[in-house]
């Protein structure tokens, strides 16, 4: 009797960011197989009667090599087991999930995916950074800073890659890079080639959501200068990481200047007044009937 394979996103660390379906399909597999980066605390729901296998690649260090975890999936539910493909962040977001579901479906194994926060989501609302702002970016990348070994022999593959952070600098959009390392000289040059203004603000969030999270903000131009933060880390680029400090948040979203006066005469623009009043339950009602 064949299994199910389940892959399910662990989110970016911290475990009350596990969706409800997550847990439920943890707390019920017969094997888990899990990334390096998924949090020890999210490990101790598993069911203590389930088979666990640490199958992580990190640092470009490989304990297990991508078709061998293809095969063990397969072998697991194909013994009539159900099975979780556990993956830090979301699944379909640089987690090599399109690889598996290759995989799952040439061996006709039934499977399903249980999205998760990705990291990129996380790490920005642990920073208090918003990925978008209607003054400051109306779009989002999700990029790596590296091409795999083998996208990187294809003919074109690194002047395509190159190319791409162009348009991405000229379309004003807030870059998220995944896997920076450490390298941040290298990674300063490719901003700036790709038009990039230097004093574009950024900021390296490393390990985010976890109690050990640490955040360092600075500039494109300055970022040759961060201090090598431990891994996993994520390098988020733009306007909006300035938002992240309260002083411009402040200014951003100050009220008109006659709000701030103490005159008692002042009398408050009609628009700026409805803004500002409290709306009571029938106008809230006859507003949604509207």
């Amino acid at each position: 009797m064949t299994g199910k394979v389940y892959l399910v996103g662990a989110g970016p660390g911290d475990p009350e960011l596990l969706t409800l379906k997550a847990l439920r399909v943890l707390r019920s597999a017969d094997a888990v197989l899990h990334d390096d980066l998924v949090a020890p605390e999210i490990l101790q729901l598993v069911s203590p009667t389930a088979q666990i296998f640490n199958v992580g690649k990190r640092c470009g260090k490989k304990k297990i090599q991508q078709a061998e975890i293809n095969s063990l999936m397969v072998a697991l539910a194909a013994s009539g087991l159900r099975v979780v493909r556990l993956k830090g962040g979301d699944p379909l977001i640089f987690g090599r999930a399109g690889e598996e579901i290759e995989a799952l479906r040439g061996s006709n194994i039934p499977f399903e995916i249980v999205p998760g926060v990705t990291t990129a989501l996380g790490a920005a609302a642990a920073a208090q950074i918003p990925l978008t702002h209607r003054r400051a970016s109306s779009s989002l990348v999700l990029i790596t800073a590296h091409l795999s070994k083998k996208g990187a022999t294809r003919k074109g593959a690194a002047e395509s890659d190159a190319s791409d952070w162009s348009n991405f600098v000229a379309s004003g959009a807030t870059l998220v890079i995944y896997m920076p390392g450490q390298n941040y000289a290298y990674i300063a040059k490719r901003l700036t080639a790709a038009g990039l203004a230097g004093n574009t603000p950024c900021a390296i969030i490393s390990r985010a959501t976890t109690k050990y999270q640490r955040t360092h903000r600075t500039t494109v131009v300055e970022l040759h200068r961060a201090p090598q933060l431990v891994a996993p880390t994520l390098l988020v680029v733009g306007e909006v990481v300035g938002l992240a400090d309260p002083a411009a948040v402040a200014m951003e979203f100050a009220l008109p200047e006659l709000l701030q006066r103490n005159d008692k005469d002042t009398v408050l623009p009609e628009p700026v007044f409805n803004t500002l009043r409290p709306q009571t339950p029938a106008a809230i009602d006859e507003e949604s009937m509207s």
